[in-house]
């Protein structure tokens, strides 16, 4: 019986975030440093002691630990693991341990692991973050970030030679020639160790070289092969590891090391702990390769491939004949899950058919006609800017009435054609383009809802709740089955179904039934079936599926909102008003949808929300949006879903909300991953750092996060374990990018207006002066615009608009340059007891108290004037003056609307409806249309199959004004 042997545990497959290289937006960088305490906000982890316990590799490590025997009497010295240097490790990089060990007990189930590893725990404070609406006076510079940080590095400490008869290679090296042909770095001294690390970069630690290669060894009776899967043995307490073993050698000292391609579970991901929506026997290949000593292997496993377009039932077939198995790569830049190639087969149920993604349902052709959902719309920035970028990839005409309103249009993909506002070198025709495209947008605010239904009349507008939305949903495909119009394993609906039983009967009856009682009063007949819904528009406390009924012999003023159970006597009216829904596409079914867009609100994690629920903020009604979003994700089964979302996702409670969406996402079988976008890298004078999550389905290509067109002016502070998530160009790369833009450059050519301005048109009074101008002034048919919307400011009561007059026009003006107020050493204000304090005419005071208490008397933003060289951090819903910088620079008023748009990337065209405080709330609610400009490039790319493999792509160069150009693929 051989002897049980204590091993040390295997080098541990890392799978956080990287190497924590600084991301610059615009220039080059230098090489990643370990910032010093004088230079960073944050602070640093505490170096840990070698004597006590071993610290786990991080990103950039793929260090050695040697495995101890206990089976011949030598004494062997303990593993030495090198001192960890002070530096910031992801929080993602802590522990694996999970719920249980789904390992297959083998006969080294007893190894105790010799060095307990300690993870690495993020010592950032959320404290130490700072929101991107509050930050004050805070410019990091013009084009890269302050903080770089890079985890220590150790080297690998090898034990003394051990002759282990239970762990050893088996049969004859692999032939010289052959070995250094396959595996050249092992016999390059000094040269790249040939593996990679977190990072998915070459592992620069120094190189084990090789004496020879094995194709097979003998561990504790098992013959292990090149290509076998296997469990490594960890530390205790955790699951072990998973691991394709991918090369077997003997190094020049002796040692007996295997290279091990790491699998990851779905907790090892940035998911971390959601995993509850993946299966616990799938895992994700990564890239990522490690030597590790012989002896840490434990037991051969059966891990299967599993082809991309699988069924559900050939999945489950591979479940139950193998410990477990994988459909998707996981690749630690952008946080991103891929499907395998489609050539990936598996030996498991060859026979088995293999369909769509979609198992219910029935599978639609691609064709030119591409759909787009709006879920959370707004005013419809999101989908205005996925159009412009998605026409100037492909779309041959446009017209005059429909520019815009066209939306994700792939007419004609083989050809590249000039579509956009500045290229007059193709005909504008009124042809009807509601042929090609059919978009839906579903939101609760009705203002928000005007405003798009009259920028895109060919939309579908839905006002209302996305949680009835997708009830309705629902009870849509019954009725449509009820009338034969699709094919679906859903029942027919009840209500239907019941009436068109009972039809037959009651018209027998009413044709042998000629006569009436005139004293029972009048008779209401249904005209026509106008529109559908699902909720209580009768507020009567009786949700469920409504028609609105025209009546017979009454006007639309006596229209109303029936139950369809009230609607039994009409079968052939909801028959017919289904057949022309569906024939029309008034709602989408399941699989009609080509992407789904939208930022579902999630006020629950905002820095504004005094009570966010730490723990499980989804346990917050505010943030349950997020589950109807991927509810109705998962109903439509779109080919691609694109969300937005703002930092906190994945800066609150450990980036709780982030996790999760990936999660539903990867669980629902689509592709994902997820990027920060900077709307000032594309071209408008404020930062506006946002959150953008990509998934397609596994048949798709993973669109590319398009990298930034412009200089930008960094506002804010980005979360240090998502850091490598921003969109930004790396060091080494040459940089063709556009000057940045400031105020000036947006708003110097729009007419003088007062605080009291009353009109909501007006007529441009000065030529554009910049680029920009000369670009959002474009109009729908692609000629200059001559009238103006939206130019009125938020009316200031007359304390407040006396206030602002006496704020000089100067850089840097606030309410600290009024009399009475005085700056100490310490930059917060106080009265100055020599100064009277100044009245208005109305007796309250001209400094009021709370701009002296705002953030503790430090904060200069109450009545602060913008100028014309500077940016903002981010454009808000509100525009009063309190405690924000939002007075013009010359003019006595706050912004108005249509400068706040601007700042969005609106074109001056786009008019909002609503209440004064509505727009604004439309347009700080709304995705910056330059970025959805380019996420709109990137779909169509995507579409069209040419998407690369990176996660990042350049645009066309002078995107998007010019005649679409070669993108060049962007490796990162």
């Amino acid at each position: 019986m051989p002897s049980k042997r204590k091993s040390s545990p295997a080098t541990k497959p890392e799978s956080s975030s990287g190497s924590r290289k600084s991301k610059r937006l615009v220039v080059e960088r230098p090489d990643p440093v370990v910032a010093q305490p004088a230079d960073s906000d944050f602070e640093q982890e505490p170096v840990l002691s070698s004597k006590k316990k071993s610290t786990r590799r991080t990103t950039a490590e793929s260090s050695v630990v040697a495995c101890q025997s206990e089976s011949n009497n030598k004494k062997l010295k303990k593993p030495a693991v090198e001192k960890v240097e002070s530096g910031v490790a992801s929080p993602a990089d802590s522990d694996f341990v999970s719920e249980s060990n789904s390992a297959t007990p083998s006969k080294k189930s007893t190894r105790q692991a010799a060095v307990k590893v300690e993870p690495l725990v993020d010592s950032v404070a959320e404290s130490d973050f700072v929101e991107e609406e509050d930050v004050d006076g805070m410019e990091l510079g013009s084009l890269k970030k302050s903080l770089s940080i890079s985890p220590s590095k150790r080297k690998p400490k090898r034990a003394e030679k051990v002759n282990d008869e239970e762990c050893a290679f088996a049969g004859d090296p692999v032939p010289d020639a052959e070995a250094r042909l396959k595996w050249p770095h092992r016999y390059n001294k000094g040269k790249s160790n040939g593996t990679k690390s977190l990072n998915g970069q070459d592992d620069p630690d120094p190189l084990i070289q090789a004496k020879c290669h094995f194709s097979r060894a003998d561990v504790d009776g098992q013959i292990y092969y090149l290509e076998d899967d296997a469990h490594v043995k960890a530390a205790d307490g955790e699951d072990d590891y998973i691991c394709k073993i991918v090369e077997f050698f003997e190094a020049v000292d002796g040692m007996q090391y295997f290279t091990a391609q790491w699998f990851y579970r779905a907790k090892d991901t940035v998911i971390k702990s959601h995993d509850k929506f993946i299966d616990n026997k799938r895992v994700f290949l990564s890239e990522i390769k490690d030597d590790n000593p012989l002896d840490c292997l434990v037991t051969k496993l059966k891990i299967v491939p599993v082809p991309s377009n699988a069924t559900s039932q050939f999945k489950e077939n591979v479940k139950s004949n193998c410990d477990f198995y994988y459909d998707m790569k996981y690749l630690l830049p952008y946080s991103s899950f891929i499907s395998l190639p489609p050539d990936t087969t598996s030996p498991v149920s060859s026979s088995s058919t293999i369909s769509s993604d979609i198992d219910a349902g029935e599978v639609k052709e691609h064709n030119l006609e591409k759909k787009l959902l709006d879920l959370y719309s707004g005013c419809g920035a999101m989908s205005t800017g996925l159009c412009l970028g998605a026409n100037s990839k492909g779309v041959k005409l446009v017209t005059v009435c429909s520019f815009l309103q066209c939306v994700l249009c792939f007419a004609n993909l083989n050809q590249h054609n000039v579509t956009c506002f500045l290229i007059f070198d193709k005909t504008f025709s009124p042809v009807n383009t509601s042929s090609w495209m059919q978009k839906w947008a579903v939101d609760l605010n009705k203002h928000a809802c005007d405003s798009l239904r009259l920028n895109h009349p060919e939309t579908q507008v839905r006002n209302e709740y996305a949680s009835d939305f997708l009830s309705l949903l629902k009870e849509w495909v019954q009725l449509c089955v009820s009338c034969s119009l699709v094919k679906s394993s859903v029942p027919p609906h009840p209500h239907l179904k019941v009436i068109d039983e009972v039809e037959e009967d009651e018209e027998n009856d009413d044709e042998g039934d000629d006569s009436g009682d005139d004293n029972e009063g009048e008779i209401f007949e249904v005209e026509e079936l106008l529109e559908v819904c699902y909720g209580d528009p009768k507020e009567n406390n009786k949700p469920g599926l409504y028609f609105k009924v025209r009546w017979r012999g009454y006007g639309p003023e006596e229209d109303t909102w029936e139950p369809i159970d009230g609607l039994s006597d009409c079968p052939k009216k909801i028959k017919e008003f289904v057949a022309k829904g569906f024939k029309a596409n008034l709602l989408p079914l399941p699989g009609d949808v080509d992407v789904v867009c939208g930022g579902p609100p999630c006020q629950g994690i905002s820095g504004f929300n005094r009570f966010r629920n730490k723990e499980n903020p989804m346990q917050d009604p505010k943030n349950k949006q997020l589950d109807v979003y991927m509810d109705i994700v998962d109903f439509l089964k779109p080919r691609f879903v694109l969300m937005e979302n703002v930092v906190d996702l994945v800066k609150f409670s450990n980036g709780f909300l982030g996790r999760y969406a990936l999660s539903r996402l990867v669980g629902m079988n689509y592709q994902a991953r997820m990027g920060m976008m900077a709307a000032g890298a594309y071209g408008l004078p404020q930062f506006r750092m946002r959150v953008f999550m990509f998934g397609a389905l596994s048949s798709e290509k993973l669109p590319q996060y398009p990298l930034p067109t412009h200089k930008v002016i960094v506002r804010g502070v980005i979360p240090v374990e998502f850091e490598s998530n921003t969109v930004a160009y790396d060091s080494g790369q040459e940089l063709e990018l556009k000057k940045e833009l400031f105020l000036g450059d947006a708003l110097s050519d729009l007419p003088l207006v007062e605080n009291n301005e009353p009109r909501d048109e007006m007529p441009y009074t000065d030529e554009p002066k910049s680029d920009f101008q000369h670009f959002i002034r474009m109009g729908r048919d692609g000629l200059p615009g001559s009238v103006l919307y939206d130019h009125r400011p938020l009316q200031l009561n007359e304390d407040d608009h006396q206030r602002v007059c006496q704020i000089p026009k100067w850089k840097g003006a606030n309410f600290r340059d009024l009399p009475g107020v005085r700056v100490r050493p310490d930059n917060k204000v106080e009265w100055d007891p020599d100064v009277e304090r100044v009245k208005l005419p109305s007796g309250k005071p001209l400094v009021p108290d709370y701009a002296m208490s705002f953030v503790g008397g430090s904060s200069s933003k109450p009545f602060g004037r913008l100028w014309w060289d500077e940016t903002v951090p981010t454009v808000v819903t509100r525009a009063e003056p309190h405690n924000q910088t939002i007075v013009h620079p010359l003019q006595d008023r706050v912004l108005t609307i249509r400068e706040n748009a601007r700042l969005q990337g609106f074109p001056d065209y786009y008019k909002l409806i609503g209440p004064i405080k509505e727009r604004y709330m439309q347009v700080g609610n709304a995705v910056a249309v330059p970025v959805a400009r380019a996420l709109g490039y990137s779909l169509a790319m995507s579409i069209k199959g040419l998407s690369g493999e990176t996660p990042l792509f350049t645009l066309p160069k002078n995107f998007p004004s010019h005649e679409e150009q070669n993108c060049n693929e962007v490796s990162q």
